[in-house]
């Protein structure tokens, strides 16, 4: 899988390198990247899921259901881990990030921005129905999508602040020390935004992101697919270490999205 324009890529190595991060936060962007607990987590599953639903044209609910029965243990939260528990699970309201982590796909995809705002909230309402989970999916798979088409940054900041009313005006350096685990759509999105606005490269973006802890992996997974798509290149060296984690079916999926999905 090549580096240079990716898709999906870039949200999964945000996952992988944030995961060992959630737990025990870091409060600098002097880190290593990669160490031998560094693995994936739900969000690379999820992402995966999602993928895969496009991919293939299937049921968004019925592949994510899926996927988390298959993968087992890899860090769903508790209502999460009840929706999977039944053979027909019905939305539950909820405003969590997980609908923001696991849709950039989407941003890739699609064509137009209606495109775009459609199918992010149909990923997202079959678990996160709750409107700030419908709006934490949108904005993430927008500014995705504004990225990929070569938007610029002060673009992108105005059309996701103006479309959906997150607070963009504030540094990283401002709320460093003082962030605190959050996983609601609306206490990590606009963090994640704020990472790659305030990044100069792909890898910065991820550091930034795993810089203010909290829920690192996640933070970094949002931040990291915007990146991706803006950047529109992954340093050699992180995408091998991410792909070796990776089980053969994911890396298929992802080489399949590539080719469909990456820019020209």
């Amino acid at each position: 899988m090549s580096s240079n324009k990716p898709t999906i890529l870039g949200a999964i190595a945000g996952d992988v390198i944030g995961s060992i991060y959630e737990v025990h936060n870091v409060r600098s962007t002097a880190f290593p990247l990669f160490t031998e607990g560094s693995d994936f987590t739900d969000d690379t599953v999820l992402t995966v899921a999602v993928a895969d639903a496009i991919l293939n044209s299937k049921d968004f609910g019925e592949v994510i259901w899926q996927y988390g029965r298959r993968h087992k243990n890899r860090g769903y939260g508790g209502m999460f881990i009840r929706w999977l528990q039944q053979r027909n699970p019905k939305p539950y309201n909820s405003y969590g990030n997980g609908s923001a982590m696991r849709v950039s796909s989407v941003g890739f995809a699609c064509k137009t921005m209606e495109e775009v705002l459609d199918m992010a909230a149909r990923t997202a309402e079959v678990t996160h129905n709750h409107p700030e989970g419908i709006k934490g999916a949108q904005a993430t798979a927008a500014a995705v999508f504004l990225a990929k088409i070569s938007t610029e940054k002060d673009d992108i900041r105005d059309y996701l602040k103006l479309r959906f009313g997150y607070d963009l005006d504030f540094t990283l350096d401002s709320i460093r020390q003082r962030y605190e685990f959050n996983a609601t759509c609306q206490g990590s999105v606009p963090q994640a935004i704020v990472a790659f606005m305030e990044s100069e490269d792909f890898e910065d973006a991820i550091r930034l992101a795993i810089s203010i802890g909290g829920d690192s992996d996640t933070i970094a997974c949002i931040a990291g697919s915007i990146a991706a798509a803006y950047y529109k290149h992954i340093p050699e060296e992180i995408a091998d270490q991410v792909l070796d984690r990776l089980p053969p079916d994911f890396i298929e999926i992802m080489e399949r999205f590539d080719e469909a999905y990456s820019s020209p």
